[in-house]
C-alpha cells in the first residue's frame, strides 16, 4: 500500500517533467547538408539525406560523383557541370512507385504513384549532364524494362537541365517548370517518359515522345523548341495525347509519327516558325510569316507520318498544326506497318496551305502519299485545302463536316490527286468546290453529302461513279458533266446565281428530283422530275409525263428544241395576276410540240380572278404564254360566251396530284436561293412550304 509520502513525491516529479518539457526550448529540425564545398573540390558525396549545392557565378565542373540514399537540388546563379555517371536513390521512407511490365507479347511499361523528386533544379540554376559524350548522368537503374532504361530519379526542374550527351537515356518522372535542353548535332536521344512537367523543351537533337515500349503523358507541358526531330509512337492499342505547341528555328527540323495497330496520336496544338522569345518562350511575331519562306530557308519544318493514325485537332481549336505552303512545310504520309490515317479534327476554319505527298523528307512530291484523309464530323469543322494534295488515298467527309477544295483566293487553288487507284471520296458532309484559275476534275465522289460549285474555275465531274446522293448547288462558274458522270441520284440541283452554269456536255443532263434557280444549263435537258422556270436551257428541253414545270417569277428559256407534256403548275401565277405571263421562252425558230397535261391549246384556266387562255404560239410564235381574257357585252347584256372553250382547272395546291407536292417545297427553295445570302443560310432546316392557291 503507498504511503502519503510516496504519492506526494511521485507528484512532485510529475510537476516537475511537466515543467521541464513546457519551458525547454524546441529541438531544432535538422536542415539539409550543404555539400558546396566538396562540389568546389571536386570531392566524391555521398548522400545520407537532403543535400544542396549552391552553384557560384559562372561554370562549375564537377569530375565527382553522387551516391548514397537521398535528394539532390541545385541551387544559385551558375552552372553545375557533371562529367561522371552518378547514382543514388531516394531514402526508402519516401520510395512509393510502382513500375509494371505489361503487354505479354507487346509489352509496355507504366508508372503509377511516382516518387517525389530525387533531383531539383531550382530558379535561376542550371545543371548540365556531360559534356558531349556518353557520361555524366545522374540515374537508378533498378527496372529491367524493355528496350530502355528507366530511370528511378525522378526530377524537378524549375531553373535548366542541359543535356550535353551522345548516349540514350532517360530522365523518370519529370516535373517542374523550367527548361530542358539539348545542344544541337550531338544525336543522343532522350527517352521522354511522362510527367506534369509544365516547361519548355529544347530538343536540339532527338526526342522520343512515347515508344512502343511506353507511351508518354505530358499533359501541362508550354512548348517544344523542336531544333532536330521529335518522334512519337505508342504501345499496342493506346492514345497518345499532345496539347504542346511546337516551335522551329533551323531548317528541317522534323516531327515524326509512329504508333501500333489500334492506336492514335492526338496533336492539338501547332507547329510554327519562332523568330523571338530565344529558348524559354519560343513564339513568332507575325502569323503570316508561317505562309512566307524566310532567308535560307529556316522555317522550312515538316511532319513525317509513318503508317501511322494521327488526328490533328481534338475539337477543341480551330488552329491548324502545319500552317504554311510548300515553301515553308512539308507533311509526308507514309506506309510502314499498314498505310496512314490522318484525321482533321477542328471546330471552326482552318486551311491547308501545303500538299501531302509521300517522299522522303523535304522532297515531299517525289512520291504520291499512302494513305486516307478523314474530315470529322465536328460542329464547325471546315477544312480547306488550298493546294493540290498528291495522296493515294481515300478522303470522307463526315456528316457535319465540311471540305473546301479551294479558298477562293489567288494562289489558293486545291484539288485530289485523282490518278491513284486508291483514290475516292466519300462525302457525307459538304463537298465545296472554290478554284479561281486552276480547273478541277473529280470522280468516284460517293454518300450522302452536298456538293457546291463557287469558284470561277470550272469543275468537271467525271466517269460513272459519281453517285453521291446528295444536293448539288452552282452559285458561280462552270460543273460540267462528262463521260458517264450524271446527276441522277442528287436530291436537288440548284444554279443560284446568273452566273451559274452547269455544263451537261453531249449527253444532256436528265432531271429525276429537281432542276431550280436562275442559272444556265449548257445542252438538252430531260424532266422526269420538277424543273422551276427562271433556267435558261442552252438545248432542248423534253418534259415526259412524270416531268412537272413550276412556274416562278420569271419564264423558262429554252434555246432548243421544246417537247412537252406531263404537268404545269401555276400556283405563283395566281398571287400577281398580269394580263400576258410568258411560262416558256422559245428562243429557237422550231415549232413547240405537244402540251401540259390538260392544257391544249387554246385552254382557259381561272387564277385568281383572272381567267386566262393558253397558247404554244405566243410571243414571236413559238413560246407557251397564258393571255387575259377580256370577255365582250353581247347586244342584249351578256357576256359572249358562244366561242369559249372549257374552263380548265389549273394545277393549284388544292388540285395537286402525283408530283404535287414537288412545286411548294421547290418554289420555296427557289426564293430562298435568290433571297437569302448563302452564307446565312442554316444547314438542316427548312421553313414549310406555302404555296398561295388559286380559288
Amino acid at each position: 500500500m503507498c504511503s502519503h509520502f510516496h504519492r506526494t513525491a511521485a507528484a512532485a516529479g510529475a510537476l516537475a517533467a511537466v515543467a521541464l518539457m513546457v519551458t525547454a526550448p524546441p529541438a531544432s529540425a535538422a536542415g539539409p547538408r550543404d555539400a558546396t564545398a566538396d562540389v568546389l573540390a571536386d570531392r566524391d558525396v555521398t548522400l545520407s539525406g537532403d543535400t544542396v549545392v549552391t552553384v557560384p557565378a559562372g561554370t562549375t565542373t564537377y569530375d565527382g560523383v553522387f551516391r548514397g540514399e537521398g535528394t539532390l537540388t541545385v541551387r544559385g546563379s551558375g552552372t553545375l557541370v557533371l562529367t561522371k555517371d552518378s547514382d543514388f536513390t531516394l531514402p526508402r521512407s519516401r520510395q512509393r512507385q510502382s513500375v509494371r511490365t505489361q503487354g505479354g507479347n507487346h509489352p509496355y511499361v507504366t508508372t503509377t504513384r511516382p516518387d517525389p523528386p530525387a533531383i531539383t533544379v531550382e530558379r535561376g540554376a542550371t545543371l548540365q549532364y556531360g559534356t558531349g559524350g556518353t557520361t555524366g548522368l545522374i540515374g537508378h537503374f533498378p527496372y529491367n524494362t524493355p528496350a530502355f532504361r528507366l530511370n528511378q530519379d525522378n526530377i524537378r526542374v524549375d531553373g535548366t537541365l542541359r543535356l550535353s550527351l551522345t548516349s540514350a537515356y532517360n530522365l523518370g518522372t519529370v516535373s517542374g517548370s523550367g527548361l530542358i535542353t539539348q545542344p544541337r548535332s550531338l544525336w543522343g536521344t532522350w527517352d521522354l517518359t511522362s510527367g506534369p512537367f509544365s516547361g519548355v523543351v529544347d530538343n536540339g537533337t532527338q526526342t522520343n515522345a512515347g515508344r512502343p515500349e511506353y507511351a508518354t503523358a505530358l499533359p501541362n507541358m508550354r512548348k517544344v523548341l523542336n531544333q532536330g526531330t521529335w518522334t512519337v509512337d505508342t504501345p499496342l492499342g493506346q492514345t497518345v495525347t499532345e496539347r504542346m505547341d511546337f516551335y522551329q528555328r533551323e531548317y528541317g527540323s522534323d516531327i515524326n509519327v509512329q504508333s501500333r495497330p489500334g492506336s492514335k496520336v492526338v496533336l492539338t496544338g501547332q507547329y510554327s516558325w519562332s523568330n523571338q522569345g530565344g529558348d524559354t518562350d519560343p513564339s513568332l511575331s507575325d502569323p503570316a510569316l508561317n505562309w512566307t519562306p524566310a532567308a535560307k530557308n529556316v522555317n522550312k519544318r515538316g511532319t513525317n507520318i509513318k503508317g501511322a493514325n494521327v488526328q490533328w485537332g481534338d475539337g477543341t481549336t480551330s488552329r491548324i498544326f502545319m500552317p504554311g505552303t510548300a515553301k515553308t512545310v512539308y507533311i509526308n504520309l507514309l506506309a510502314a506497318r499498314s498505310r496512314s490515317l490522318l484525321t482533321f479534327d477542328y471546330n471552326g476554319p482552318v486551311t491547308l496551305g501545303a500538299p501531302i505527298g509521300g517522299g522522303r523528307f523535304h522532297d515531299t512530291l517525289s512520291a504520291p502519299g499512302a494513305g486516307d484523309i478523314v474530315i470529322k464530323g465536328t460542329k464547325g469543322n471546315d477544312v480547306t485545302f488550298a493546294a493540290v494534295q498528291y495522296y493515294d488515298g481515300s478522303t470522307t467527309v463526315e456528316k457535319g463536316a465540311v471540305l473546301r477544295l479551294g479558298s477562293g483566293r489567288p494562289g489558293g487553288d486545291g484539288g485530289l490527286y485523282t490518278a491513284g487507284s486508291r483514290y475516292k471520296v466519300v462525302n457525307d458532309g459538304s463537298l465545296v468546290l472554290g478554284n479561281t484559275t486552276r480547273p478541277l476534275t473529280l470522280s468516284r465522289i460517293s454518300g450522302s453529302g452536298s456538293l457546291t460549285q463557287t469558284g470561277r474555275a470550272t469543275t468537271t465531274l467525271a466517269g460513272g461513279a459519281v453517285s453521291y446522293t446528295g444536293t448539288t448547288t452552282v452559285r458561280k462558274g462552270t460543273l460540267a458533266l462528262r463521260g458517264e458522270a450524271t446527276l441522277a441520284r442528287s436530291k436537288g440541283i440548284r444554279l443560284t446565281s446568273a452566273a451559274a452554269r452547269l455544263d451537261a456536255g453531249t449527253a444532256g443532263l436528265r432531271v429525276v428530283s429537281s432542276l431550280t434557280g436562275r442559272g444556265t444549263v449548257q445542252g438538252a435537258v430531260t424532266n422526269d422530275g420538277v424543273v422551276a422556270s427562271g433556267l435558261t436551257v442552252s438545248g432542248g428541253y423534253t418534259q415526259s409525263a412524270k416531268g412537272e414545270l413550276v412556274l416562278g417569277k420569271d419564264s423558262l428559256k429554252v434555246t432548243g428544241p421544246v417537247r412537252l407534256s406531263g404537268a404545269l403548275d401555276l400556283s405563283a401565277a395566281g398571287t400577281a395576276p398580269a394580263r400576258s405571263v410568258t411560262v416558256l421562252d422559245h428562243k429557237g425558230r422550231a415549232k413547240t410540240s405537244g402540251a401540259f397535261r390538260g392544257l391544249k391549246e387554246g385552254t382557259r384556266l381561272k387564277l385568281a380572278d383572272t381567267t386566262y387562255r393558253i397558247t404554244y404560239r405566243g410571243g414571236d410564235g413559238n413560246d407557251v404564254v397564258l393571255t387575259a381574257v377580256t370577255e365582250s357585252a353581247s347586244p342584249g347584256g351578256r357576256a359572249d360566251t358562244s366561242s369559249a372553250t372549257p374552263l380548265a382547272t389549273p394545277r393549284t395546291t388544292a388540285a395537286a396530284e402525283g408530283l404535287g407536292w414537288w412545286p411548294y417545297i421547290l418554289a420555296l427553295g427557289l426564293l430562298g436561293g435568290l433571297v437569302v445570302p448563302p452564307t446565312l443560310r442554316k444547314r438542316g432546316r427548312r421553313r414549310p412550304a406555302r404555296r398561295h392557291a388559286a380559288p
